[in-house]
């Protein structure tokens, strides 16, 4: 029983694949490719956890292909040159057998590794499929990224948590010859967050503390359990989500020195600088907004100065900014803003734009009305016409509420001076 739990349970056909029903469901992307025998090059971008490198496997297996697996953590350029040469060897050029290359966190590859990998998925020598737990916009090289279709992997939900742990208790060789009786699992789910592999550590690390051939697994019994075996900052899964949620939660919180403990503890982990910068990024903009707009910029600088730094140097700057970010003033109203009128769009569908405010570059546009009546902001008095902007079936509506803090109060001030009561301002 050297083989841990997750591994002993991993499917091997699709039909046994918990979750993503949206890729390998009946009519599921993945499932249709497989049917075809015509497997792109793909992303496969989600949490930790949720089958990305099972889903690779299982690809491979049920299309017959050669399967050739690299870990971005230890492989170099001459690695990946190596693995093209034999998969060269083992496939033709463009069939429907090309061996298939999964690099798991791909994320982690330099752009001269992920260079090394272009001519092969050019010419058809592999089939490249990367897992990555980052957003692949950020940390895949468009040329590369441009040729590979990206699925989305969700954490696990509740059902398929709950399966996977009752699956484990009949079918494992070693839980089923127990007497296992899952009376509670809220502290399993939570502890999991949604990372299946996890779960299904921490389960084998309770029946395994337990000497009694019969168990009955409890809330209480799970977190005295993990507590006595804390596991350290893991920045490839474990913690890896819960302290960056716990250092983001402190900056919108303005409590600096949260914020500063949780940025060390990522810092000692080892975690990727860009990745910490990347959040405070999307923060200055999602909580703090036009309560104080220069968040943002300074947030910007940071992102690009440890890009450009790194480590050790870069804890201090990351320091700073995260620091400034706690103690500047709040608002989320333009994230509010954007999140309803997202909403508005998918309840009304593509309304038609105003003529008014529409594009005239030809002379049959100007002859159908397109751009008539449009007032030039610039022609008059402070720069404002009272003029519609929104689709007359949604006019009226009011988008954007300014934030009560200084600047957003005079944000507010100006819209009241401009629309007169529009928009209840």
């Amino acid at each position: 029983m050297n083989e841990p739990l997750a591994e002993r349970l991993r499917p091997k056909t699709l039909d046994d694949y918990v979750s993503q029903t949206h890729l390998v469901g009946k009519h599921g992307a993945l499932t249709q490719h497989i049917k075809q025998g015509l497997i792109p090059s793909m992303i496969f971008w989600g949490p930790p956890g949720t089958g990305k490198t099972t889903l690779a496997n299982i690809i491979a297996t049920e299309s017959g292909r050669p399967f050739y697996t690299l870990s971005a953590i230890n492989s170099g350029v001459k690695d990946i040159r190596d693995v093209i040469d034999k998969a060269k060897q083992s496939g033709g050029l463009f069939t429907t057998k090309n061996p298939i290359l999964f690099i798991d966190e791909i994320h982690r590859f330099s752009k001269s590794q992920q260079d090394s990998l272009l001519q092969a998925v050019e010419k058809g020598w592999i089939t490249l499929i990367g897992a990555t737990t980052e957003n692949p916009s950020f940390e895949v090289i468009p040329a590369l990224l441009s040729r590979c279709q990206v699925y989305i992997l969700n954490a696990f939900e509740k059902n398929d948590l709950e399966t996977l742990l009752k699956r484990a208790i009949k079918h494992d060789d070693y839980l089923s010859k127990k007497n296992i009786n899952l009376k509670e699992t809220s502290s399993l789910l939570r502890l999991s967050g949604g990372d299946a592999r996890k779960l299904l550590n921490i389960f084998e690390l309770i029946v395994n503390s337990e000497e009694s051939d019969s168990i009955v697994i409890t809330d209480a019994l799970v977190l005295e359990k993990v507590q006595n075996n804390t596991v350290r900052y893991d920045k490839t899964g474990e913690q890896h989500y819960d302290i960056i949620s716990a250092f983001i939660k402190s900056i919108r919180g303005s409590d600096p020195n949260g914020a500063v403990y949780w940025l060390a503890r990522m810092v000692e982990g080892g975690e990727d600088v860009k990745f910490i910068a990347r959040r405070l990024l999307i923060l200055a903009s999602e909580d703090i907004g036009n309560a104080n707009p220069t968040a943002l910029v300074i947030a910007n600088n940071t992102f690009q100065a440890v890009s450009i730094i790194g480590y050790p140097e870069s804890r201090i700057i990351l320091s700073q900014c995260a620091t400034y970010l706690a103690c500047s003033p709040k608002s989320n109203a333009a994230y509010v803003a954007i999140g309803k009128a997202q909403q508005l769009v998918k309840e009304t569908g593509d309304l038609s734009v105003p003529l008014e405010i529409r594009n005239a570059p030809t002379k049959l546009m100007k002859e159908l009305g397109y751009g008539e009546n449009y007032q030039y902001a610039h022609n008059y008095e402070n720069n404002f016409a009272n003029q519609e902007f929104l689709p007359d079936e949604i006019k009226n509506t009011k988008l954007y509420d300014p934030g009560n803090n200084s600047r957003e109060n005079a944000h507010r001030d100006f819209l009241k001076q401009r629309w007169k009561g529009k928009y209840g301002y």
